[in-house]
């Protein structure tokens, strides 16, 4: 049973768009929209690749007792490798949300967040030895960034720079923290905000799944409220189009999938210098509570001891 009062429910409409940007010849991003609790392989499911531009969705569900899964991997390291690592990362986060989470007794967001990072550091190890393995797929990786729905929370598994962002009440936060060398300059005064989309370092990033043989998952969580919508991208989106504008294209009342094509398209006005990819989920449901006037979200970490 999932933990959501009798006859009470949240459900979740979602988009996805990806492009392979105006300077690639192919799409590295990969993404996944998955509703865990329809075991049926080919039941709601969207999941794009660097053969399938454009719009997918809307698909909507309620969120049931496995909860559902929003991922974004940016793959890196040459042609091969960035399509590889990114589409490997994808199958083993899913199939193992799809096969371990199944058979969890204890349904709550804590396990769902052990095994997120379980499954996300499998997928480091299987990418990271293969690209030992096979010469041409040297160096590859790729980022992640998992979004579980269960219940009426939204717990989020990072490694890389892809990134979620909240919308709420008008007001755009992001839910992750960059794991890149101009963030950490940032954070340590090294570096003005208004220089971090400038800086020759912008592309160079501190995790990849894949890189190392061991990764660090960066796990935070937030409550869910009436009307939020989530946001994940690849930096083919952030790394050309900032948080304001980001926000005011998210606060005009267009259908999702309008959303989506004006920030891909913007970014693609900016050069488009690498491959865009874009989730938006909206939440409604009488299981969530309405917003708090002057309520701030801020990014909450998760520990996974106890539960």
């Amino acid at each position: 049973m999932n933990g959501l009062l009798p006859g009470r429910e949240v459900r979740v409409e979602v988009v996805a768009v990806t492009d392979p940007g105006q300077r690639r010849s192919e799409n590295q991003d990969q993404f996944l929209v998955a509703d865990l609790s329809h075991r049926d392989p080919n039941g709601p499911l969207l999941h794009g690749g660097d053969d399938r531009p454009g719009v997918h969705g809307p698909e909507a569900f309620p969120v049931g007792e496995l909860g559902g899964l929003l991922l974004v991997c940016d793959g890196m390291g040459g042609a091969a490798g960035g399509a590889t690592a990114s589409g490997m990362a994808i199958r083993v986060i899913h199939g193992m949300m799809s096969t371990q989470w199944a058979t969890e007794r204890r349904r709550i967001p804590v396990h769902f967040a052990r095994h997120m990072a379980a499954a996300l550091e499998q997928a480091n190890t299987l990418i990271y030895d293969r690209s030992r393995r096979e010469t041409d797929l040297g160096g590859m990786g790729t980022t992640a960034t998992a979004v579980g729905v269960l219940d009426t929370h939204l717990l989020l598994g990072q490694v890389g720079d892809s990134r979620a962002y909240l919308f709420r009440q008008g007001v755009l936060t992001q839910l992750t923290r960059d794991q890149s060398v101009v963030q950490m300059l940032r954070e340590s005064g090294a570096l003005a905000a208004d220089e971090v989309r400038t800086d020759r370092r912008s592309n160079l990033i501190l995790q990849a799944l894949g890189s190392t043989p061991k990764v660090t998952v960066d796990l935070t969580h937030q409550s869910l409220r009436e009307g939020d919508v989530a946001l994940l991208c690849s930096d083919g989106l952030s790394g050309e189009v900032d948080d304001v504008e980001i926000g005011r294209i998210l606060s005009r009342p267009l259908p999702l999938e309008s959303i989506g094509q004006e920030l891909v398209d913007l970014a693609n006005a900016r050069g488009g210098p690498d491959n865009i990819t874009v989730i938006l989920a909206r939440f409604e449901g009488d299981a969530l509570s309405p917003p708090v006037d002057g309520e701030l979200v801020r990014r909450n970490p998760m520990a996974l001891e106890g539960g």
